[in-house]
């Protein structure tokens, strides 16, 4: 019982992050939006019935029954035909009919007086107000994971011992197989002989003091058959050890993909070297990162989000391979909102200090933050990308004109483009419903 309310609360967490999210990312574009002197109709939270609004001046401020998004209404998001103008013949009435009722809607909606409509800004305002939502998501990305890496840090190896092997077994062994039980005949671990306990801190080795682990490692193996004086804080106090490394043939590991692997040779056996051995590992602990970490790890996050976006349908094979055919969903799946309430509500429950839950929550909101911060800047209608780069596409077009001495070619019609945006919403719809389904039958494991 008591996981299930762990896993309730985890969900609640993140469904409050994300919703506060979406919020401030209307924020983003409402507070630019009235700046300029565009008139809002609406403000909004989520996307069908309307559970509650409240009109304030010209705006009206509500929440709606689904919260999976949110919007503003700006009064002539389009631009009126051109007098004369027509359509292309190629289109077909149904896309016809999305053309003409964007352009009547935009026009009901600018009335009489069209001098606050969005169409009329000049370029650098609508991309200000266009960009204002997406920019708040990179800001709360970054406020997100400063506070994770600074407030929290992230998990490394500390100098506290963390395990102690009771034996020492052969290279081969610890490559090929995952048992941890001692033959009779392996002998005894140098660190089990000399009395190391897990969650003694080490302070000095021999007269050395220590402050990182990889420091420790580095003397033990160079020390074969020396023994080593070992000072070690157990209980408040410092206890003396010494500790005889035993030469030990050991796996050669290396880093691959950001992981430590064995390395092998070209027939495909471990490569091993003779090296001191104590037997002991490091306990993990939150490390605090300078502040000068934290815009590195963001443009990371921002890369792998991108990334994302450019192998999307080989992403989107896996998924449906996944859900489908059964298949393991890799860890870095793309996920929906449903996997990340799944992922929110995991990391409630599992058995890791408070601390450690509460800064991996947080990590997820500015994981969250900056896929939405990337996803909106893709340029394609109905996402703020496609908006903005509407916008940049008629200054090209103006500043070219008037290099040119041409007559001014007026605003972009971008009610043009709404049957691509029709495709483009079934699309995500399509998506959408692909993960949170995924998600369901086949969440992803990230805790292995």
């Amino acid at each position: 019982m008591q996981n299930v309310l762990l896993f309730v609360i985890g969900v609640l967490i993140i469904a409050v992050g994300l919703g506060v999210s979406i919020a401030l990312h209307e924020v983003g574009h409402l507070v630019p939006a009235k700046k300029f002197g565009v008139k809002v109709t609406q403000y909004m939270i989520g996307f069908g019935p309307t559970i509650f609004s409240r009109r304030r001046g010209e705006t009206q401020y509500g929440v709606k029954a689904f919260p999976l998004g949110g919007y503003i209404s700006m009064v002539g998001m389009f631009p009126p035909a051109k007098e004369g103008g027509k359509l292309r013949r190629t289109s077909t009435g149904f896309f016809n009919s999305l053309v003409q009722d964007a352009r009547k809607a935009s026009t009901e909606s600018v009335g009489d007086d069209d001098s606050r409509a969005f169409y009329k800004l000049p370029v650098w305002k609508r991309v200000v107000i266009m960009l204002g939502g997406p920019t708040m998501n990179l800001l709360l990305g970054i406020l997100f994971f400063a506070i994770v890496l600074c407030g929290f840090g992230i998990a490394g190896a500390s100098t506290t011992v963390g395990s102690v092997s009771a034996c020492v077994q052969p290279a081969s062994t610890t490559t090929t197989s995952t048992s941890t039980t001692c033959a009779s005949t392996d002998p005894v671990s140098p660190g089990a002989a000399a009395g190391i306990l897990p969650g003694d801190k080490i302070v000095s080795i021999n007269g050395t003091a220590i402050s990182t682990w990889d420091q420790s490692t580095d003397i033990i193996r160079q020390s074969a058959g020396v023994p080593l004086t070992f000072v070690v804080l157990r209980n408040g106090a410092d206890v003396t050890l010494t500790v005889t490394p035993l030469l030990t043939e050991r796996d050669v590991t290396e880093i691959v993909n950001n992981q430590s692997v064995v390395k092998t040779d070209a027939s495909g056996a471990a490569v091993t070297e003779q090296v001191g051995f104590v037997g002991i590992g490091y306990a993990t602990e939150l490390q605090p990162q300078p502040i000068t970490a934290v815009l590195p790890f963001v443009g990371e996050n921002v890369a792998g989000v991108a990334n994302t976006i450019f192998n999307l349908p080989q992403r989107l094979s896996g998924v449906a391979q996944a859900a489908f055919g059964g298949g393991t969903r890799s860890a870095d799946s793309p996920m929906s909102v449903v996997g990340v309430g799944r992922v929110a509500g995991e990391i409630a429950t599992i058995d890791i200090p408070l601390q450690s839950k509460v800064a991996t929550l947080i990590g997820l909101l500015g994981s969250v933050n900056i896929g939405l911060f990337v996803i909106n800047l893709v340029p394609l209608m109905p996402l703020d990308g496609g908006h903005i780069a509407g916008a940049l596409w008629e200054g090209l077009r103006r500043r070219v004109a008037k290099l040119f001495g041409r007559r001014d070619p007026g605003p972009v019609d971008t009610a043009r483009l709404m049957p691509l945006t029709f495709v483009v919403v079934v699309f995500l719809g399509g998506v959408s419903a692909l993960l949170m389904y995924a998600d369901i039958v086949n969440p992803v494991n990230i805790f292995g």
